[in-house]
C-alpha cells in the first residue's frame, strides 16, 4: 500500500547561547527531527544586542542570543545548511536574521538557491498577541514585501512569510476569528506587495504560491479539522479572486502547526500528553487539510522550558502517529461526511462575514483596535466559562484528585533553567566581536542600509552586506529605528465587554462589593497597576487581570507591554496606586522584580504590595516571597476572582 510521506517534524528551541543551541539541534536531529525550529532570544526579536539596558534578564532565557554572523555560524555548526528545512520564528528582525542565514551560506559557498526554510515575518499578530514588534505597520509591511520579492528571485524554497494564527488562539481567537484574522493579515501583506509594483503577474503569482500559515490546534480536533478545510477553501478563493492566480498548485494552503500550549496545565501536566496526542490529530487526520510541518509543545510547557528528554517525548508522539499507524495510508477519510461539510461550511461562512468587516474597516492595520478588542473579548470569555466551569479542564477545575506525580513534585529539577551566567559569557563574547571588526566596512554597510531604507530600494542586499561587515542585531535596528521610528499596539481593554455582562457571578458581586468598601476607607477608588516589566510582550494574563480588575470597580492603570523597572516605579509613584500586578512569562522574573522592589523602596513606597503573575517554578516563588513579593499566580491559579480578591486583600491590608 501506498503511504504518503510524513510531514516535517521539529521541535520549536534554542537557549542560553549559541552553541548550546546547536548542540540541542544535533541532538534532536540524531532522534529522527527532519527539520529545525530555532526560538530567538527576546532582545534577538526586539532588535537589541545582548549588552543593551533592555536586554538584561533576558537574554538566552527564551531562545537563542544571535547577535551578528559568528553567532549565526556556531548555531549551525556542523548542520549542512543545503540539506536543512529551518523554519525561524522571527518577527520585527525577520529580514536582519535571514540576512545573516543568507550570508552563513555565502561564507561556507552554499548557494542561496539551495536554502529552505521559513520565516514567520509576520508583524500584524505581533501587534495583537505577541508583542515582538519594532517598527510602525507601514515600515514593518514595507520590510515583509522586501523579504518576499527577494526570495522569489534570489532563493525560491523559501518560504517568506509565515502568516501565524498560532498566536492569536493563544490570544483567545476562535476558530472563525483565527481564519478571518490570519486572510486578512495575508491581505495586507500581498497588497503592498503588489502595490510596491516591484513583481510582474507571473512572479506575484510565485509569491503567492510561497506564502505559508502557521496554525495553531486546540484539543476540539473535530472543529480543527473543520476549520484547516475552511482556511484552505477560503486561501484558495482569495488568491484566485484577488490575485489573479490561475494555478492550482500555487494556491494550496500549505502550513505548519504548533499546538496548543494555551490548554496545557500546570495542575497535572502529565494530562497534557493526551492532549497533544488529540491536537496533533486535528491537523492529521485530514488528508486534504494536513500540516506540512509539526512541532509539538511538551508535557511540561506549562512549568517552564523544556529538557531534552522532553523534547524526545514530543517528538516521539509525532513518530508514533506517522509510522506506526495507519494515518498516511489512506485518502481523506472525511470525505462525504455531512457532519464535516456542514460544520465546514458554517466556519467558512462565519469567517468570510468576519473577514468582510475587516476589510470594510480598512484592512486589518485600520482595524487593529478592533480586532484587538475582539480577541481580549474572547479571551475573557473563555476565562470566565473556565471559572464557572461550563468548560472543564480536567485537573484544574474538574477530578482534581490526584496520587503523587513519579515526573513532577513541584522543585525545578523537571525543567530546564537557564543559567545566569550565560547572559554574561554572551556580552564577552559580543564585545570580543566587535573589537575585531573593521570599523570602516561597518559604517559603510550601516550607511548603505539607511541608503535603502529611506530610498525604497529592497532592503535585503544591503542587510546581507551588514552581516558580512560584522553589523550586529542592534546597529542592524537602530539604523531603521531612527528612520522608520518605533511603534506601541493597542491594549484593547478600552473596548472589551465586561466580564459580568452576560453572566454576573456572585463571587464577582461579593468582590466589587469589597472593591467599594476599601474605597470608603480610603477616600478615593482602589488603584491597581498592571505592569509588563522586561522584553516579554505575552500580555493575555496581563490584560484579563486588568479586565477583571476593571470590572470588579478597580481602576486600572495599564500601559501596556515593554516597561523598565524604572517607567514601572515612576508610574506607581505618579499615579498613587494601591497595589501593583506583575506580569512575566519570559523567566526573567529573579532579575527584574527585585530591581522593581528596590526602586520603590528608593522611592519611598517600599510598603506599597506588588503581586507577581507568570511561569514561576515554586523554588523561585519562594525566593520572591522572601524579597517582599505579597502573592505569586502561577498558571494554576485559574480562577481569577480570587486573584482580584486576593488583590483586594494586600491593598487593604497595606494602608492599615
Amino acid at each position: 500500500m501506498q503511504r504518503d510521506n510524513p510531514w516535517v517534524m521539529r521541535t520549536y528551541s534554542g537557549h542560553s547561547t549559541a552553541e548550546a543551541s546547536n548542540a540541542l539541534y544535533r541532538l534532536n536531529l540524531s532522534k529522527g527531527q527532519t527539520g529545525l525550529s530555532v526560538a530567538f532570544d527576546l532582545p534577538t526579536q526586539t532588535g537589541y544586542d545582548s549588552d543593551h539596558s533592555l536586554a538584561r534578564g533576558e537574554v538566552g532565557k527564551v531562545g537563542v542570543p544571535i547577535c551578528h554572523l559568528d553567532d549565526m555560524q556556531t548555531l549551525f555548526d556542523e548542520i549542512p545548511l543545503d540539506q536543512m528545512n529551518t523554519s525561524m520564528t522571527i518577527n520585527a528582525t525577520a529580514a536582519w536574521l535571514l540576512a545573516l542565514y543568507i550570508a552563513l551560506a555565502e561564507r561556507r559557498g552554499v548557494a542561496q538557491t539551495a536554502l529552505q526554510g521559513t520565516t514567520q515575518n509576520d508583524i500584524v499578530k505581533e501587534y495583537l498577541s505577541r508583542g515582538t514588534y519594532i517598527f510602525p505597520p507601514q515600515p514593518s509591511l514595507r520590510l515583509i514585501s522586501d523579504v518576499i520579492a527577494y526570495t522569489v528571485t534570489h532563493v525560491p524554497k523559501w518560504n517568506p512569510v509565515n502568516v501565524c494564527s498560532y498566536h492569536l488562539q493563544e490570544a483567545g481567537a476562535t476558530p472563525v476569528q483565527e481564519v478571518a484574522y490570519a486572510l486578512a493579515t495575508a491581505i495586507a501583506i500581498l497588497d503592498t506587495l503588489r502595490d510596491a509594483g516591484g513583481l510582474n503577474a507571473e512572479q506575484l503569482a510565485v509569491a503567492v504560491g510561497r506564502m505559508s500559515f502557521f496554525v495553531n490546534a486546540s484539543v476540539r480536533f473535530i472543529e480543527e479539522v473543520c476549520k484547516l478545510r475552511a482556511f484552505g477553501q477560503l486561501w484558495d478563493e482569495l488568491a484566485c479572486d484577488r490575485y489573479g492566480v490561475t494555478e492550482p498548485k500555487l494556491r494550496r494552503f500549505r502550513y505548519g502547526v504548533q499546538v496548543n500550549s494555551l490548554g496545557l496545565t500546570e495542575a497535572q501536566p502529565e494530562n497534557n500528553v493526551p492532549r497533544i496526542v488529540l491536537e496533533a490529530l486535528g491537523v492529521t487526520l485530514s488528508k486534504d487539510a494536513r500540516c506540512r510541518a509539526m512541532q509539538l509543545p511538551t508535557w511540561n510547557e506549562a512549568l517552564g522550558l523544556p529538557r531534552p528528554w522532553d523534547q524526545q517525548w514530543s517528538l516521539r508522539i509525532q513518530q508514533i502517529l506517522a509510522f506506526e499507524t495507519d494515518l498516511l495510508e489512506y485518502g481523506d477519510i472525511f470525505e462525504g461526511s455531512k457532519v464535516i461539510e456542514a460544520k465546514t461550511t458554517a466556519v467558512k461562512t462565519a469567517a468570510r462575514q468576519e473577514l468582510e468587516r475587516v476589510l470594510d474597516m480598512g484592512g486589518v492595520i485600520a482595524a487593529l483596535d478592533s480586532v484587538k478588542e475582539q480577541l481580549v473579548a474572547s479571551h475573557t470569555e473563555r476565562v470566565r466559562r473556565i471559572n464557572t466551569k461550563e468548560q472543564l479542564v480536567v485537573g484544574v477545575n474538574a477530578f482534581t484528585e490526584t496520587a503523587p506525580s513519579p515526573l513532577y513534585n513541584g522543585e525545578s529539577s523537571a525543567i530546564l533553567k537557564v543559567d545566569e551566567a550565560a547572559e554574561r559569557d554572551q556580552i564577552e563574547r559580543l564585545n570580543t566581536f566587535r573589537a575585531a571588526r573593521n570599523p570602516a566596512e561597518v559604517e559603510a554597510a550601516l550607511a548603505g542600509l539607511a541608503e535603502a531604507a529611506r530610498g525604497g530600494t529592497n532592503i535585503m542586499p544591503a542587510s546581507v552586506r551588514c552581516a558580512h561587515a560584522g553589523v550586529t542585531t542592534g546597529e542592524w535596528s537602530e539604523t531603521l529605528r531612527q528612520i522608520f521610528g518605533a511603534f506601541r499596539a493597542p491594549t484593547g481593554l478600552g473596548g472589551a465587554p465586561a466580564v459580568g455582562r452576560r453572566t454576573e457571578t456572585d463571587q464577582l458581586a461579593a468582590v466589587r462589593a469589597r472593591v467599594h468598601a476599601a474605597a470608603e476607607v480610603l477616600g478615593r477608588p482602589l488603584r491597581v497597576l498592571v505592569g509588563k516589566p522586561g522584553l516579554d510582550g505575552h500580555s493575555n494574563g496581563a490584560e484579563q487581570v486588568a479586565v477583571w480588575c476593571r470590572d470588579a470597580g478597580m481602576e486600572v492603570v495599564y500601559e501596556g507591554i515593554r516597561l523598565t523597572p524604572d517607567q514601572i516605579v515612576a508610574s506607581a509613584r505618579d499615579e498613587g496606586v494601591h497595589v501593583i500586578g506583575l506580569s512575566i512569562l519570559s523567566g526573567s522574573h529573579l532579575r527584574l522584580v527585585p530591581e522593581i522592589l528596590d526602586g520603590l523602596k528608593a522611592e519611598g513606597l517600599d510598603t506599597l504590595p506588588v503581586v507577581v503573575g507568570g511561569i514561576i517554578p515554586e523554588d523561585d516563588a519562594e525566593s520572591l516571597r522572601r524579597a517582599g513579593v505579597a502573592r505569586v499566580y502561577t498558571p494554576k491559579d485559574f480562577e481569577m476572582v480570587q486573584i482580584v480578591s486576593d488583590m483586594v486583600d494586600v491593598a487593604a491590608g497595606a494602608e492599615r
